[in-house]
């Protein structure tokens, strides 16, 4: 592909912006039950605050996730973090990285910021345990520096929480 084939940042910016939005005008009229977006001046960030679905060992508990969009968005996924403190999940690493398959090999442009966040509930609402996954001393050292999420090589084979 020739540079003057490809689509400029500019372009990518536009498309990324008219999509987050669309997105924040839909989610302003009917959230997701259980979230809060925190309005801000930053379009490319959002703060939204999670609250653990009744009947669920996260049940009433308030956690922050932080969501990244680059000027790619929809077609790359959003980076998707939780500030601290992360809750205490065999997918949650300390530092608030998430292993959950659509933020990353699965993703797909047809994807929102909501269907992410209802993942990501469900995800808290089917864990039988409140714990760290095996290696998150390892892999939260390893993430020093600032290393993002997304370059991860995760290996999604536990599909019951």
């Amino acid at each position: 592909m020739t540079s003057s084939s490809s689509p400029s940042r500019k372009t990518l910016s536009k498309i990324a912006t008219n999509r987050l939005q669309k997105e924040l005008m839909e989610w302003q009229l009917d959230p997701p039950c259980g979230f809060t977006h925190r309005v801000s001046d930053n379009l490319y960030r959002w703060i939204i605050d999670v609250i653990g679905a009744p009947s669920t060992l996260y049940a009433g508990e308030t956690y922050q996730l932080q969501v990244d969009f680059s000027d790619h968005y929809p077609m790359d996924a959003p980076q998707v973090i939780f500030l601290h403190p992360a809750p205490l999940h065999p997918h949650i690493y300390s530092n608030g990285h998430i292993c959950l398959d659509i933020l990353y090999d699965s993703w797909s442009p047809a994807m929102t910021v909501g269907s992410v966040c209802i993942s990501i509930l469900s995800m808290l609402s089917s864990s039988t345990a409140k714990q760290r996954p095996a290696d998150n001393d390892r892999y939260v050292k390893n993430c020093r520096n600032g290393r993002s999420p997304k370059e991860t090589r995760w290996w999604f084979h536990d599909d019951k929480v």
